[in-house]
């Protein structure tokens, strides 16, 4: 079965890739400004979800939050219809870095560990209530309320520097290495018991026509898709897995060691491993190449210039001084009056930097005294 053990390969090198991308992305973020560079939470689908109430009621998009967002929950979602969960098992970066802690952990402890069923079963539904939370306040503050608490945003921000990471993501950051020590013992932790999007896409694949199926003829129960399976799903003993937790990573199908006992279908056409893997890939990069293409995905705010008409709701913590006086066509001395700043900070100081020199300054506070 060389070609299985290839294709695991393949997983996993593009897996490293998504989360080495994210990882640099997110600290240019921090290097560059979120004016030049996407937010870790522009680049996750779960920022999208977050944002609908207040696009479609407000028809603007929550702070740190572009169409791009937007663009990749729905790409994701219909991923999550016609292939269940492939963006869990085949793309996302967290999901990676859980993976690669996983693997650390097998070599540190030579097992992986299994939650006892009775611990595992209501724990499975943390993350739908996780997002029922989340979604109820971010809909309720027009903002991003998680944002403090995301592992993450935490993670994102770590190139920002321990002392940054424990004043504004504390929770996030203790949450954070929660999961990563979680996932050094158990697969797949923070998908299993914490992550809201991955309750989304579990309910989406639930109205999806795939699934995985076993031959019980040719099955020889060996249990390896068990042992193989970072979701733990007993895949032996069902004829049909179309469980919300399958990350369809098909991991349990490129372990089986026998040929065509596990095959993913959809309306009982098998496709082999190879094909969910291109075709996954060309819906999600596909998906983002067409909207560039229309001009309709973006990750990052367009440049303020004198034909920039920005209001107070819109106003960002990576914006200056000088380009609030520019989006606003307000007078530069009277921003710095409205805001009750001394001239002598300068014109091309960030919003969110103000607080170095001025404490108890806030970017919402800001909004508030401009509006």
């Amino acid at each position: 079965m060389p070609n299985n053990k290839v294709l695991k390969s393949l997983r996993y090198i593009l897996l490293a890739i998504f989360l080495i991308h994210s990882t640099v992305e997110a600290y240019l973020h921090q290097l560059l400004g979120g004016g030049k560079e996407p937010s870790i939470h522009a680049l996750c689908p779960y920022g999208g979800l977050e944002s609908l109430y207040s696009l479609i009621f407000g028809g603007t998009f929550i702070e740190k939050i572009f169409s791009g967002t937007v663009v990749i929950l729905i790409i994701t979602l219909i991923i999550a219809l016609i292939f269940r969960r492939s963006f869990c098992g085949l793309i996302c970066p967290f999901g990676a870095l859980q993976e690669f802690f996983g693997i650390i952990g097998k070599k540190l402890f030579r097992k992986r560990f299994i939650m006892p069923e009775k611990v595992d079963k209501p724990l499975r539904y943390l993350k739908y209530l996780v997002l029922l939370v989340t979604l109820y306040f971010a809909w309720n503050t027009a903002g991003l309320w998680v944002n403090p608490y995301d592992p993450w945003a935490a993670y994102g921000h770590v190139s920002a520097g321990i002392e940054s990471l424990i004043d504004e993501y504390l929770i996030g950051l203790i949450i954070l290495i929660v999961i990563l020590i979680g996932s050094l013992l158990y697969d797949r932790f923070f998908c299993k018991y914490l992550c809201p999007m991955g309750a989304v896409y579990g309910m989406i694949s639930k109205l999806s026509p795939a699934k995985i199926t076993r031959n019980e003829n040719t099955c020889v129960n060996c249990g390896i898709c068990n042992k193989n399976c970072s979701v733990n799903i007993k895949v032996s003993e069902q004829k049909e897995v179309k469980s919300a937790e399958c990350i369809n990573c098909q991991i349990c199908i490129l372990s089986c060691p026998k040929n065509n006992t596990l095959e993913f279908k959809i309306r009982n056409k098998a496709i082999k491993p190879i094909f969910v893997l291109i075709f996954v890939f060309v819906l999600f990069f596909g998906g983002i190449g067409i909207t560039k293409i229309m001009g309709v995905y973006e990750i990052t705010p367009p440049p303020i210039t004198s034909g920039t008409k920005i209001n107070p709701e819109e106003i960002k913590g990576y914006m200056t001084l000088n380009e609030l006086s520019i989006g606003l066509n307000m007078d530069l001395n009277e921003v710095y009056k409205k805001l009750d700043l001394p001239m002598s900070i300068s014109k091309d100081t960030k919003l969110k930097d103000i607080k170095n020199i001025i404490p108890d300054f806030e970017v919402e506070g800001a909004r508030e005294k401009l509006r």
